[in-house]
């Protein structure tokens, strides 16, 4: 009997660990061929090259259907327990925050271009982009509603989950109605492909990436050596240290610039409190300055990437 009530126990002591399990911030959006296919689209100019993006400002003012998909779809996250970041709320903050420009330069000519959906994501500052995209089938007097959810990792853009489908005929036109029915069958599933990413983050470490660069004036270099060491060496020996279990790839190592790609770094220090790539990047920027007298500036770009540029600010 003692052995059956502790099994019941540890399992009841299980089941509530799992259901209290850290959960990733959502951000609902529409599809980037949702905004394609409705003319939601904005050129961004970067650096000469035009791009296209998704104008969600524009999609969430004229489209009011999408802002009831967006708004049910997000009732429905928020009853499976996931925050949401309100993507009007966001586009909002964004408007006022007027330091964060497309293209930043330095007082010595260095620019760094940031698209807007860089910017948007610096400012939600949610972990996962929850993709939607729909369309209205009708046949006769009765409508149904096909759907697309993709889940993006708002640090690398790569997609960690989807689900597609189409939901029953009906006599219904509301199109909050007509997604729930269409969505209900697949969203657990999504979810647990969600929840699985966020998982392994916290087992193996937030994925970005990170560039180190010289200015042209030849003050420092990444060749420049100090107790025998080359910078670049250096660096990747703090690298070692700083990531989780030391993953992360040398895309590139020149005299010039250094290239880190897959960075693994931890969701949270060891009080629990998250940490950001900005936070991050930041201990090597003051390593460098306190360990070599190696003044630095840092940049993010968007949540994912940062640029440190050595030799000076």
């Amino acid at each position: 009997m003692k052995k059956i009530l502790l099994t019941l126990a540890l399992a009841v002591l299980a089941s509530t660990a799992f259901g209290q399990a850290k959960k990733p911030i959502i951000m609902i959006v529409p599809s980037d061929n949702f905004c394609f296919q409705h003319g939601y689209m904005n050129e961004f100019d970067n650096m000469g090259t035009t791009e296209r993006i998704p104008d969600y400002d524009r999609a969430l003012l004229e489209d009011s259907n999408l802002n009831l998909a967006i708004i049910k779809l997000g009732e429905m996250m928020t009853e499976r327990g996931f925050p949401l970041k309100d993507l009007a709320a966001s586009l909002r903050t964004l408007k006022t925050q007027s330091a964060q420009d497309a293209v930043r330069t330095s007082e010595d000519g260095y620019a760094l271009a940031e698209s807007p959906l860089d910017k948007l994501k610096k400012t939600a500052n949610a972990d996962i982009w929850m993709q939607l995209g729909y369309t209205i089938n009708k046949t006769g007097p009765k409508q149904s509603l096909t759907f697309t959810l993709q889940g993006l990792d708002a640090y690398t853009n790569k997609q960690i989950a989807a689900a597609s489908g189409t939901g029953p005929q009906t006599f219904t036109v509301e199109v909050p109605v007509l997604l729930e029915e269409a969505v209900i069958s697949y969203i657990d599933g999504f979810n647990n492909q969600l929840q699985m990413h966020f998982d392994d983050l916290f087992t193996n470490g937030r994925e970005v990436a990170m560039e180190l660069r010289a200015w042209d004036n030849g003050e420092v270099n990444f060749f420049d050596e100090y107790n025998g060491e080359e910078l670049g060496f250096l660096i990747e020996y703090w690298m070692d240290d700083n990531t989780v279990n030391g993953r992360y790839s040398t895309v590139a190592s020149e005299r010039n610039y250094i290239i880190f790609e897959q960075v693994r770094i931890p969701l949270e220090n060891e009080r629990g409190t998250p940490i950001d790539l900005r936070r991050w990047a930041n201990n090597l920027r003051t390593y460098l300055n306190r360990e070599y007298g190696i003044s630095a500036r840092l940049e993010t770009i968007g949540l994912g990437k940062v640029i440190i540029i050595v030799g000076g600010k």
